[in-house]
């Protein structure tokens, strides 16, 4: 069973800024939504406080602070749960596809790359002020996609390996 990861990489490892995004790119927002659509989506509970709401899509959020209910999630399309691989199991379980994606932020990403089949890349060639940082080692992987963006400076990649253990 696969395991995918979408991530938007500025230079030098930034993901994050106070808690958003520090870029504004509609046609990486567009990819987003196109390749998390449908799925069940593996959250950290600082990441999720900062998304919109994302209709047509089910939450697994990991965090060992609260539980759903203290949270103020009663959605039937919201679950909470302590550790990655618990989340893993409950997102396999709720996808249709049997393929969750997991969204960050950079704690999560480390907990679950272990896991990770396929990485959704955006690669962002530009210098961004940020506070939150996920350093991608490519060992391993292989490039299996490769596309410009329309908007200068972005380029969209996807990475794969082969499947590991699971829990």
């Amino acid at each position: 069973m696969s395991l995918s990861m979408i991530v938007a990489i500025a230079r030098g490892g930034v993901i994050g800024h106070c808690g958003r995004l520090p870029w504004r790119i509609p046609e990486d927002l567009r990819h987003f939504k196109r390749m998390t659509w449908g799925h069940t989506l593996i959250v950290g509970r600082k990441t999720y406080d900062g998304l919109p709401v994302l209709s047509g899509r089910r939450i697994v959020m990991v965090s060992r602070c609260c539980s759903a209910e203290s949270c103020g999630h009663d959605d039937a399309g919201f679950r909470h749960v302590a550790t990655i691989e618990d989340a893993i199991a409950a997102a396999r379980e709720t996808d249709p596809e049997g393929a969750p994606v997991v969204i960050g932020g950079a704690e999560v990403y480390r907990a679950a790359l272990p896991f990770v089949t396929r990485i959704l890349l955006t690669e962002i060639d530009a210098d961004h002020e940020g506070d939150v940082f996920f350093h991608l080692d490519r060992t391993g992987w292989r490039e299996t996609e490769w596309r410009a963006g329309e908007t200068p400076g972005v380029s969209f990649v996807t990475l794969e390996r082969a499947p590991i253990a699971r829990p």
